[in-house]
């Protein structure tokens, strides 16, 4: 094939190629930002969604609006989620749930083993289980840890990914901060 495009043309040919790879190397990297199926970004309003607790409750997400929700997308298997867990259990504590409502949101397939975590570092705040995946995409959880401030309208404030140690100073600064509360 070469044979055939004249010798003129063939310094060009790699200068194309390297033109192309350019080309599409930032939609490549777009792909990898990319969202998660029907992900709310940072300052729209959740959607309702249904929440299964671990022993046959059951509500709905809107049922949680009023006050700020601090949402914890975790998994029982995943370590940081597991480290981070006992700050989050003393920083639900510490805001009391009439100012601040902390819930647990579990990727868990195997329900049980998430019940069982739960019981032995004994949360006290609630949680539920994500049966159809449906908040953990909506939450936008590539991976988790991910925790999601949400303020008393529904409307997603920030969303922080990774381990945190969530009764810190700096943590409750930033929480204080993001919800304009003084805690």
């Amino acid at each position: 094939m070469i044979n055939s495009v004249p010798a003129s043309i063939l310094p060009i040919l790699p200068m194309k190629a390297l033109l192309f790879v350019l080309c599409c190397l930032p939609g490549l990297v777009v792909n990898v930002a990319a969202k998660t199926p029907g992900e709310v970004e940072v300052g729209s309003v959740l959607r309702e969604a249904p929440l299964y607790g671990f022993f046959g409750d059951f509500r709905k997400l809107s049922e949680l609006r009023g006050k700020p929700l601090i949402i914890n997308v975790w998994a029982s298997w995943c370590g940081p989620c597991r480290a981070e867990m006992g700050s989050l259990e003393r920083l639900s504590r510490r805001l009391g749930a009439k100012k601040v409502k902390v819930i647990g949101i579990s990727t868990d397939d195997d329900a049980a083993a998430a019940a069982a975590f739960l019981m032995k570092s004994r949360v006290t705040f609630d949680n539920y289980l994500d049966r159809n995946l449906l908040l953990e995409n909506m939450l936008g959880a590539k991976t988790i840890p991910l925790t999601v401030l949400v303020d008393a309208d529904g409307r997603v404030v920030k969303k922080v990914n990774g381990y945190h140690d969530w009764d810190s100073p700096e943590s409750v600064e930033m929480i204080s901060k993001a919800f304009r509360l003084k805690i």
